[in-house]
This record gives structure tokens, sequence and C-alpha cells, in this order.
């Protein structure tokens, strides 16, 4: 019963993981709103943030597949890492030469990090909760079976 409570993350990192995701994700994009830049630019920034998101939770659950025995294609895998690292190489080459100040530079970066970590975190705490749970409801199940045959 102690393995299941380790697997769980707790409420606190489960609500910090969402705040963070989503601070990120509305500070970028209120940062991309109030931006005195062309239409077509910020949909440049708005779509390497949807592709990094998703780049970063596909090479979040690659991984873990990987590490839980679950099979992964090398294909899939080396496309998942790709993918993250283009949409970091794309925000640093759009932010280098984009006509911004370096504070407003900086801050599509920080809110681009914290919204890719975080969506890591908010997608392992899913996982987890989903294997925890699981896990209790077949410890449930066969402490129930056990006594249902003591009698």
């Amino acid at each position: 019963m102690n393995q299941t409570n380790t697997l769980r993350p707790s409420a606190a990192f489960i609500g910090a993981s969402w705040v963070a995701l989503l601070t990120g994700i509305i500070a970028y994009n209120v940062g991309l709103w109030n931006a005195n830049m062309e239409l077509n630019e910020k949909g440049y920034y708005f779509t390497v943030l949807m592709f990094g998101l998703f780049s970063a939770i596909s090479v979040q659950k690659a991984v873990r597949d990987q590490l839980e025995g679950i099979p992964v294609t090398n294909l899939y895998y080396g496309i998942a890492w790709f993918t993250t690292l283009l949409t970091i190489v794309l925000l640093t080459v759009g932010l280098w030469n984009a006509d911004l100040e370096k504070s407003e530079k900086g801050f599509y970066a920080i809110s681009f990090v914290l919204s890719m970590f975080s969506s890591i975190a908010v997608q392992k705490n899913t996982r987890d909760l989903k294997t925890a749970t699981a896990l209790e409801q077949n410890t449930h199940h066969i402490k129930t079976e056990i006594t249902e045959t003591k009698f």
C-alpha cells in the first residue's frame, strides 16, 4: 500500500504544475496579444509555443514508456526529441532576429521555458495519477477477493 502512495503526486505538486503551466501560457499569449508586431509574427510565436508544448509532452511520454517497458519506436522517439529541439531553435532564431526590446525577448523566452517545463510536469502528474488509481483499484479488488475467499 505504501508503494501506491509514492506513485501518487501530492495535491500541492499537481496544483503548482497546473498554475505554472497556465501562468506560462497565459503570460506568453497576453504578451503576444499586446505586442506591436504583425499578425503573421504573432502567429509564428503562437505556433512555436503550441508545437513546443506538444513536442515536450511527446518526449516525456516516450521516455516514460521506454522506462516502463512499453514499446516505443526509435523513429517516434527521435522525432519527439527532434521537434522539441526544433521548437527551441525556432524560438531562439525568431527572438534573435525580432525587432523587440531585450526585456521583451527575455519575457517570451522565460514564458516559453516555464510552459514547456510545466507541461512535462502536468503530463507526469496525469500519468502518475492514472497509474496510482489503477494500482489502488487492483489492490482493493485483490483484498476483496481474499476477504471473500476466507469466509
